[in-house]
């Protein structure tokens, strides 16, 4: 017979990714993915987030959304970092097919607690073949 400790993911902690493919105003998925992040780390989950495609432009620095009547919402991904929220993965190629680069990311860290609250970057670019092997490792895939 089979134990509650020998199960995969027995201890109650699963891998969620939330992957953002669309661009973060115009919808409400984009803010929806933000808020269900918070949740679910809020239930110790490990939670991490992927942007395809036009979400790349979520995490884009120096949005003004004055002229569309709608509250920037972006600044709230800086305060990820305080809810264990440490792994942004960003696919290269949808960057460049956008015209931008890394540096066109807005600066979003963490403080590690295992290297004396070093502060460290959330966002990782990774290759599209590298973002199937993150997505291949989750136990749970949310889109938004």
């Amino acid at each position: 017979m089979t134990t509650q400790e020998e199960l995969p993911g027995a201890s109650g902690t699963k891998r969620f990714l939330y992957v953002n493919r669309r661009a973060p105003y115009g919808t409400i998925y984009a803010l929806e993915s933000l808020e269900v992040v918070l949740i679910g780390a809020a239930f110790d989950q490990d939670v991490s987030l992927a942007f395809f495609d036009d979400g790349v432009y979520q995490i884009v620095k120096g949005q003004d959304t004055k002229g569309i009547g709608m509250k920037n919402f972006s600044p709230t991904y800086r305060a990820l970092g305080d809810y264990e929220v440490t792994k942004l993965y960003v696919e290269k190629e949808a960057l460049e097919e956008r015209g931008l680069s890394p540096d066109d990311l807005m600066d979003i860290t963490y403080e590690d607690e295992d290297d004396d609250w070093a502060e460290k970057p959330s966002i990782r670019i990774v290759s599209r073949s590298e973002m199937t092997e993150i997505m291949a490792a989750q136990d749970v895939i949310l889109s938004f």
